[in-house]
């Protein structure tokens, strides 16, 4: 199974980004993905990885959900 991380900066509001992709993951992916984990952090924090590998990093480019779906999608088993 697939497990996805979700860590966002608790100080820059990042929860409902956080939450909501994490909700929007797991009604596309449903019982494909083991786990998904909202994980806290600061420093403007905003990183997506699947199984510990990092597939999105807001620091590098703008936040996409359906673009990170399509990244966690071509990781999952």
């Amino acid at each position: 199974m697939t497990t996805v991380e979700i860590e966002y900066c608790v100080p820059c509001g990042h929860l409902d980004r956080a939450s909501d992709l994490a909700e929007h993951l797991l009604r596309t992916f449903r019982e494909r993905l083991d786990r998904v984990a909202l994980v806290t952090g600061d420093n403007g924090v905003f990183v997506v990885r699947v199984d510990g590998e990092r597939v999105f990093d807001i620091a590098e480019e703008e936040f996409d959900p359906d673009e990170v779906a399509r990244r966690v999608r071509e990781r999952v088993r």
